[in-house]
């Protein structure tokens, strides 16, 4: 497995990629990578010929309150990762590659990034949306995987792909949990050992929406009582919200007549985690 820093290297591994009429595959990542990335890549090693992970911690998808300058930096063990999953090939830039001197032009995709992660992040979907559309466009690839676990980001790059009438199919992968539940996120380092207990609550507060739905529940306001009593019991969790939407639009509904998804995120001492159900 090559592992390359400049896009120009990338462009030729590409085009030998495509002379060799190969189906090429994207796993777009921010390093530190879990059991939850190695599995976008296993699954797409499935219908790929030749296999890129990029590993890029994207600045212009980070506030300026985040945690960018924390955020992991593990591309040696990231790339033995991503080899032993069947990856060809690990792109992973300086930031300079990626937006030179110049750089002016951004992509935005309205609506969906108005609300829930884009209202509490400002600026943070047009920073995805970018680097997204830029490694769709150096790779070329025919297939891309992306996590449900940033549910709201999915349906953000669907739509993109799809108003620009991009070529890449995007693969959504079902979201990888540790045996507590706790969604893997390269965030949970964060978590100091009695934070890591305490995080399972975002899972349980899930399951127990999915409990009451499931018993004949369809009020939304309800559902979504349901998830916040459950993180409002555990001490170390301090709410940001408890959303249940339309599974299809994310637009806000009072009955959960069509399939929804409960959204929630919450912060564990300082780590904010996100995760979410969908319900059907």
């Amino acid at each position: 497995m090559q592992v390359v820093h400049r896009v120009s290297e990338l462009n030729e591994a590409m085009q030998q990629a495509r002379n060799r009429g190969l189906v090429i595959g994207l796993v777009p990542t921010m390093g530190a990578l879990h059991e939850g990335h190695t599995a976008l890549v296993r699954r797409l090693r499935q219908d790929c010929g030749f296999l890129v992970v990029s590993i890029f911690v994207n600045p212009t998808q980070f506030g300026p309150s985040e945690d960018y300058d924390q955020y992991p930096r593990t591309l040696e063990a990231d790339a033995a990762k991503c080899e032993a999953a069947g990856a060809d090939m690990v792109f992973a830039p300086v930031a300079s590659e990626i937006y030179p001197d110049g750089f002016e032009t951004w992509v935005d995709v309205g609506g969906l990034t108005d609300i829930l992660e884009g209202q509490r992040r400002p600026g943070h979907f047009r920073g995805v949306t970018t680097v997204c559309a830029k490694l769709f466009n150096l790779t070329g690839a025919d297939l891309a995987a992306f996590g449900a676990k940033d549910y709201q980001q999915l349906m953000v790059i669907q739509k993109m792909v799809r108003d620009l009438n991009m070529k890449v199919r995007i693969v959504p992968v079902q979201t990888v949990r540790e045996n507590d539940g706790l969604a893997m996120s390269s965030r949970n380092a964060y978590l100091a050992p009695d934070e890591r207990v305490a995080a399972a609550v975002l899972n349980r507060a899930l399951k127990e929406a999915r409990a009451v739905f499931e018993n004949g529940e369809r009020n939304a306001l309800k559902l979504r009582m349901v998830a916040e009593n459950c993180i409002r019991r555990e001490p170390l969790a301090h709410l940001d919200y408890v959303e249940v939407r339309d599974a299809e639009t994310l637009g806000i509904i009072s009955e959960a007549v069509k399939p929804v998804v409960v959204l929630l995120a919450v912060k564990i001492g300082t780590t904010r985690l996100i995760d979410n159900a969908v319900l059907s």
